[in-house]
């Protein structure tokens, strides 16, 4: 894989990374979230992009690390708000420490973010954190609309994608975006960049949302049907409550009323249901149109193809990703 090297290199920029000492409660559930692992797909964007535009691409690694610990912060705020008890197959910082504790860690991760940030050249640091603080507003705007989406049965296929655009893709745009920034690009260039990431990032959860029906439990990390058992809110299930009428209507609603009921047999179901409405083609449909903008953005950069080939073939591995 041509963009191999730069991921080892982020890779070893995240280990490398401090965050505080004193007191020990405060720092080491941030050293805790950080060693998890993950696709690291943000900052490997952010230096991805930065390659786009100069060999010196390495000075990209602190600022592609910002992105990272934000990212993360948010997933620990996040685990507190779902009282999740897993996080990449380990307990979340809450059950192993306590929700006050990865309530004020995230908090001084935020703050861990700006110092990184502040690694950029003097003349692109104002702009930089005026992207990244209207990005991070974005995020919490995103996790917001999530939130006022639990209650509601009426979400369209609109309001949805717009919710991850906010929660999901902005902050995909901004690494892309803040690689450009990095390595000296004009505005026009970085802002094409930002698009380019806005749209593989709702390709990508959107991939996120089928792979939860559809995946491989072996590959896909997680238990397979959880949004189903939970009522998530997906593009899938808003498809499905959309195309349902008649019988169908009636057995989906009776599985998304059921107060009790075998999971296994409820996932069974509603796929079942999914397939017989074309929900999986359309999910798929829509997956393929959101990485063909982003592709006929990268397309359209002057940029050799060389330099573009780490970056497009990153971007190819996330479509046929199966985890």
């Amino acid at each position: 894989m041509t963009f191999q090297p730069f991921l080892n290199a982020v890779a070893a920029q995240v280990e490398q990374t401090t965050y505080g000492a004193y007191p020990t409660e405060l720092y080491d559930p941030i050293r805790y979230i950080m060693s998890l692992g993950g696709k690291r797909l943000r900052p490997l964007l952010t230096v991805l992009s930065a390659h786009l535009f100069t060999d010196d691409w390495q000075k990209a690694l602190n600022p592609s690390v910002a992105v990272e610990v934000f990212h993360n912060f948010t997933l620990m705020h996040d685990d507190i708000m779902d009282q999740a008890p897993l996080r990449r197959g380990k307990p979340t910082v809450h059950e192993k420490w306590n929700a006050n504790i990865g309530i004020v860690s995230g908090d001084v991760m935020l703050v861990n973010a700006y110092d990184l940030l502040l690694d950029v050249a003097p003349s692109q640091l104002r702009r930089v954190i005026q992207r990244f603080n209207r990005t991070a507003a974005q995020v919490c705007e995103g996790q917001q609309l999530d939130m006022n989406f639990e209650t509601r049965w009426d979400v369209a296929e609109a309001e949805y994608l717009d919710m991850i655009r906010l929660k999901t893709s902005v902050l995909l745009g901004f690494a892309m975006e803040l690689g450009g920034m990095v390595a000296g690009a004009d505005e026009p260039t970085t802002k094409h960049l930002y698009e380019a990431g806005v749209n593989m990032g709702l390709g990508f959860q959107l991939k996120d949302d089928l792979l939860d029906v559809y995946g491989d439990p072996d590959k896909f990390g997680k238990q397979v049907g959880g949004d189903i058992i939970a009522n998530k809110k997906t593009f899938l299930l808003i498809e499905a409550l959309h195309r349902a009428k008649g019988t169908k209507k009636e057995e989906l609603d009776g599985w998304l009323n059921a107060k009790t009921f075998d999971k296994t047999q409820k996932v069974a179901a509603v796929t079942r249901l999914y397939d017989e409405l074309g929900v999986r083609q359309m999910t798929e449909i829509k997956i393929n149109d959101y990485f063909q903008k982003g592709f006929e953005a990268l397309d359209s950069l002057n940029v050799a193809h060389a330099r573009k080939k780490p970056l497009l073939d990153f971007v190819q591995f996330l479509v046929e990703r199966e985890s």
